[in-house]
């Protein structure tokens, strides 16, 4: 059973990296997702917290029509989305338990005019990424026949984990909607990132004009002798194991440097990510057989605290008092929010006066004010 395990984790991981080049892929990998930990359905999703909107990515399994009432309605409702963005960094997997209470989730409006009728009785999510107003994640929801996630999906899920995000990353480079599988060699030369094609020894099978032009710099990577190697000693033995795990497999490179930090003299710093190039269509796409990764090379973002960060951490606030907060400001008062959240008038009123009391705040509309400045870049 191992084994039959092993060569589904090696291909659905595989696939993985084929679709971080070739979106077309991306349902075939969440429907591959399903059968390995159990789901009914997966999708690939950012929100935007603060706004109370999401932006489904790719899907599979999912009802067109409660896909619909979701992004119009129910996303705007949904109990999760503020403990996630508030709880979460990437690489976290999180059940619905791991968020709000089961029987809290069970009454909740979202539960029962939304998931109850379409049979999902739990989900399981990996936050991919995160800024300051929004996350990006992978969910899969179990049915009522799969029960609730237990610890075997979440093992599952972590082994998925780290070429999940690798692949997110590294599509968002070279530009998902522009780059297909078969004009990936034009699209590298066209890049701003530094891009190079390498062998398990780290020797350069080709770079674009940016990575040219950063090995000339040789501020964050060098070429001598022909091979890549990073300023920084402890990053470059970080690229060197995932170079020479590259070559062993798209398994093999597991969970070594999602993203690998380049420092650099002067505080600035860069981020590698390495995408293996075993498959036939990924060496394919690259034109370089010799190859046995490629890496992507730019400087990190900038990363701002999320407002809902920012908010719990200064004012001490709960989950639930943060749940609360912004159920009110979003959507009104006691009797409409307490239905949404599955909680009782009483226990929404409980949660409200400890944010009154932990703000300052004395009335409803000083709360909309307060988070709304938190909300804009201008906010004090």
């Amino acid at each position: 059973m191992w084994m039959a395990e092993a060569d589904q984790v090696s291909e659905l991981v595989g696939d993985i990296y084929d679709a971080s080049i070739d979106p077309r892929l991306w349902s075939r990998v969440l429907e591959q997702t399903c059968g390995y930990i159990q789901g009914i359905a997966a999708v690939l999703v950012a929100h935007e917290a603060t706004a109370g909107s999401g932006e489904l990515y790719f899907s599979w399994g999912d009802d067109p029509t409660y896909t619909e009432s979701y992004n119009r309605t129910f996303c705007k409702i949904n109990p999760l989305i503020v403990p996630m963005f508030a709880q979460g960094t990437p690489g976290d997997i999180l059940a619905i338990g791991d968020l709000i209470p089961y029987d809290e989730y069970y009454t909740s409006r979202f539960y029962k005019e939304w998931a109850a009728p379409q049979g999902y009785l739990d989900t399981i999510h990996l936050i991919l990424e995160k800024s300051a107003t929004a996350f990006a994640s992978v969910a899969v929801a179990r049915h009522e026949r799969h029960g609730l996630v237990d610890d075997a999906t979440r093992r599952r899920m972590r082994l998925l984990a780290p070429h999940f995000q690798r692949a997110v990353a590294i599509g968002k480079v070279i530009d998902l909607h522009n780059a297909k599988a078969t004009t990936l060699a034009d699209t590298l030369d066209g890049m701003v990132a530094g891009m190079f094609l390498v062998d398990a020894q780290a020797r350069i099978v080709h770079a674009n004009a940016s990575g040219h032009q950063m090995l000339r710099d040789g501020t964050v990577l060098e070429g001598s002798a022909g091979r890549l190697s990073a300023i920084d000693a402890q990053a470059d033995q970080m690229l060197r194991e995932m170079f020479a795990a590259a070559h062993e497999g798209d398994a093999a490179i597991g969970g070594k440097g999602i993203a690998v930090p380049l420092t650099v003299n002067g505080g600035d710093c860069w981020i590698a990510h390495v995408l293996p190039l075993g498959a036939g269509s990924r060496r394919q796409a690259a034109n370089s057989p010799g190859a046995a990764a490629a890496v992507f090379v730019c400087k990190a973002a900038l990363e701002l605290p999320s407002p809902l960060e920012t908010l719990a951490t200064l004012y001490k606030l709960t989950p639930a008092e943060l749940r609360v907060l912004f159920a009110v400001v979003e959507v009104g008062g006691v009797p409409e929010v307490a239905p949404i959240l599955g909680i009782s008038e009483t226990t929404v009123k409980t949660h409200l006066q400890r944010v009154f009391d932990k703000t300052g705040a004395s009335r409803q509309a000083d709360l909309v004010k307060l988070v709304a400045g938190y909300m804009s870049p201008l906010g004090g």
